[in-house]
């Protein structure tokens, strides 16, 4: 009996649940916006002093909401890089986010250890230019003082983790966050610091990877600090998922993930092998492009909003009388097509209607993101039931064609801070294996996300010829393009 709290640091905010430890029934909760300046134009900075993730914290927490808190568990936003000097000082803001700056350093990299295909066996992903490994190759190559004066290297998570033990001489990480680094593969648990002298240019400092249950230390007034992880596995573990689970994420761009229990070697480069919050694989392969498919069909179509897309789409029938949009608006990674652009098929005069279009839209978004789980599958990873997140999996429409063309039941869970909830759950687990109630192997059995339940039923076979639709068109248009 008692209660844990867990904490995610997001790019813009830090949300804090406080949470039983037994039921993980949420009790208080906590939120604050960082105190960042966000330049004119631009949707958040890329360089971010890390103290102001602590200032939001320590706003969050404000009023006794830690109050009588046994463990804490931190989750934060992936891919921010810290580096840090021989003194602990960071050396330059963090970089954080989906960093454009790096994208010609992603390349480098590719070519520096001989193409996709060395990375995917290396670490089980291909360098891109939100990856760690990728900042350090930018930051060696465009400020080399900078570059030089590094000596260690922390995620947010660790950071954050240090900081709240007191900054103590031991730095930790955990499986999930190591995973996205570039720098540490998830087949071996081990990390390649041969790739980060590539990058940097010398070797430096790496946080050590502690167990999924054990905790990272305790605070001078005896709270339990856990491991932490990144904000996709913690959001993975609050939700619950397990074996046969997808996720699919529905972004401005979109994600699918699973859990499994080996990592998956991609030559191709399309799947990205993770570690989750457990002790177990995150396999994920991303598409460029989807919710961002929608909005741009919304306004072609003088709409205010995604809803009014999808009243609208709801008012034609499956197939969308023959019209087929292949949505690679952006270019796209799955298939890797990334000059590529959208395409349109399939006009007729019956079909050349504004709900045709719309429906097109939803269907061709999500059958992008049925190829993705195809990938999965094709590595015999099994998925009988499907997680659906988003604002967008609250659309109707989204939700009458998902079950069918992704042939598996859906789960619409509740809005929720599930990434919170996620590194509650991780704190309650190691205050259980500390106090020896927990198994290290085995979580806490948490009650489930309440959830919305969508079944195929009779419509899978409708749903199947609406793929074979989009699968023909793809294949005419990009032949060969797509290899499961």
């Amino acid at each position: 009996m008692g209660i844990v709290a867990g904490l995610d640091s997001s790019p813009d905010f830090t949300r804090i649940v406080v949470c039983d430890t037994d039921t993980g029934a949420v009790l208080r909760q906590g939120y604050a916006q960082h105190p960042i300046d966000t330049p004119d134009g631009a949707s958040r900075p890329s360089d971010v002093d890390p103290q102001a993730w602590l200032l939001s914290l320590g706003e969050a927490a404000g009023g006794g909401l830690l109050e009588g808190v046994q463990a804490i568990g931190v989750s934060s936003q992936q891919n921010a890089l810290i580096p840090l000097d021989a003194q602990g000082n960071t050396v330059r803001p963090a970089i954080a986010g989906g960093d454009k700056r790096a994208q010609v350093a992603a390349a480098d990299l590719i070519d520096a250890l001989g193409g996709r295909e060395a990375w995917a066996q290396a670490v089980g992903s291909v360098p891109q230019a939100a990856q760690p490994v990728t900042k350090l190759r930018w930051l060696a190559k465009n400020e080399p003082e900078n570059a030089a004066r590094t000596a260690a290297l922390l995620q947010a998570h660790d950071w954050l983790v240090w900081q709240l033990l007191g900054r103590p001489v031991r730095r930790t990480t955990d499986r999930g966050g190591a995973s996205g680094t570039g720098y540490w593969s998830a087949a071996t648990g081990g990390y390649r610091p041969d790739l980060v002298d590539l990058a940097l240019g010398h070797q430096a400092m790496l946080p050590e990877v502690i167990g999924p249950s054990d905790a990272a230390g305790t605070t001078p007034e005896g709270l339990l600090i856990s491991a932490g992880t990144g904000e996709t596995m913690a959001a993975a573990f609050g939700l619950g998922i397990g074996l046969e689970d997808a996720v699919v994420s529905l972004g401005a761009s979109g994600s699918v993930m699973a859990v499994h229990p080996e990592a998956l070697a991609d030559q191709s480069g399309m799947i990205t092998s993770l570690a989750d919050a457990t002790g177990m694989h995150l396999p994920v392969v991303t598409t460029l492009n989807a919710v961002r498919t929608l909005r741009g069909t919304a306004e072609l179509l003088g709409l205010s909003d995604l809803e009014s897309l999808s009243e609208l789409a709801m008012k034609s029938t499956p197939g969308s009388h023959g019209l087929v949009m292949l949505p690679y608006l952006e270019g796209e990674r799955t298939p890797n097509l990334p000059h590529t652009a959208g395409t349109l098929a399939g006009l007729r005069r019956e079909s050349m209607k504004a709900e045709h279009l719309a429906r097109a839209a939803f269907e061709g978004m999500l059958c992008g993101l049925a190829d993705a789980l195809d990938v999965l599958r094709g590595r015999g990873v099994e998925v009988r039931r499907i997680f659906l997140l988003g604002q967008a999996a609250e659309l109707p429409a989204v939700q009458a064609a998902a079950p069918s063309l992704f042939g598996a039941q859906v789960v619409v869970p509740q809005p929720a801070d599930y990434a919170a909830i996620g590194a509650a759950r991780q704190a309650a687990w190691a205050l259980g294996v500390t106090q020896g109630t927990l198994d290290p192997r085995t979580p806490p059995a948490w009650h489930g996300a309440a959830a919305q339940i969508l079944e195929p039923g009779d419509d899978l076979a409708v749903g199947q010829a609406v793929r074979q639709q989009f699968v023909a068109v793809r294949e005419q248009t990009h032949p060969g393009a797509f290899r499961v």
